[in-house]
């Protein structure tokens, strides 16, 4: 299980969303078998958008990020729901390069030059979908430059996963700021003060760790909300207002994978059970197996038949 905190600061100019990640995109990393520079590119998005998942009004809206590019990473997409539920993939978890330039793992690299594509099914006919090109591929630029672009709204935005030497999740996390209509100009220059001297998020999380000294992810939580906001003017510290859970969780079902067997068409189907006399489907986000037999499958296909 992670957390997130939201908050609103005392004079209503801006609201923060604040995760601890690390045991979400560890559960990620074990599922998909990822690289590190898969697993940081992985887990930046799954946090991302889980945050913005949590942003959704309705327990039943659904939020989906899309990074595809020319890189070798090839996709990342992942799926939120406002009650913290995340599941997401990457279409290459063995992706392998060099560090970047400043030492860091190489995501915006592992994506190349792309679109950002934000889906959100809000229950209407239908969906919101907004497309910009890539920034620098490092997920955290690319979304506040959606947000600008997309939905007029000041954001900034900070990711991060840390991988240890056993490619295992040290710490994972991140934090969204958006500035409310009519914010001070005062709370907007104590925000930008603050984030030049902000440190990395997964130091901020390792910090916190330390802190709460195995107290919880809401301790942890509340020590990072003091390390990032304490020191602002008191008009414009952050006043709580709820935490809420994040959650790996992968929705997934026999039924659903028959539909998706259903959508190929009765010709297709024939010819599977002709020649293979079964199919076996795997989920792209939890990597689940689904065996369908050739009783199954002539099942499948009656019901193609009568449509």
């Amino acid at each position: 299980m992670s957390n997130a905190y939201i908050g609103l600061d005392k004079s209503g100019s801006y609201r923060v969303y604040l995760a601890v990640t690390t045991d979400l995109v560890e559960e990620a990393r074990r599922i998909h078998d990822t690289t590190p520079v898969a697993t940081a590119g992985l887990g930046r998005v799954l946090t991302g958008a889980g945050i913005m998942g949590l942003m959704l009004k309705n327990q039943s809206d659904k939020l989906t990020v899309i990074f595809k590019g020319d890189g070798p990473a090839k996709q990342i997409l992942a799926t939120s729901f406002a009650d913290g539920r995340v599941k997401g993939y990457i279409a290459n978890p063995y992706v392998d390069l060099p560090l970047n330039e400043v030492g860091k793992l190489d995501v915006g690299g592992s994506l190349g030059i792309g679109e950002l594509t934000v889906i959100k099914d809000l229950g209407l006919r239908e969906p919101y979908v907004g497309t910009i090109a890539l920034v620098d591929g490092e997920i955290a630029d690319d979304l506040t430059a959606y947000y600008y672009i997309s939905e007029q709204q000041n954001t900034a935005i900070s990711l991060g996963v840390k991988v240890d030497t056993d490619c295992s999740v040290m710490a994972a996390g991140g934090m969204i700021i958006q500035l409310l209509p009519d914010a001070e100009e005062g709370a907007v220059d104590a925000l930008e003060e603050m984030l030049a001297d902000l440190p990395p998020i997964t130091t901020l999380v390792e910090e916190a760790a330390n802190a709460a000294n195995g107290q919880g992810e809401e301790k942890m939580l509340s020590h990072m909300m003091e390390r990032i906001f304490g020191q602002m003017p008191e008009a414009y510290r952050v006043d709580g207002l709820e935490f809420r859970d994040l959650r790996w969780e992968c929705d997934c079902s026999e039924e659903r994978l028959e539909q998706v067997l259903m959508t190929i068409g009765e010709k297709d189907l024939t010819d599977i059970i002709e020649e293979d006399g079964q199919a076996e489907l795997v989920c792209q986000f939890c990597c689940k197996k689904y065996h369908f037999d050739k009783e199954h499958l002539e099942r499948i296909l009656a019901s193609v038949k009568q449509v």
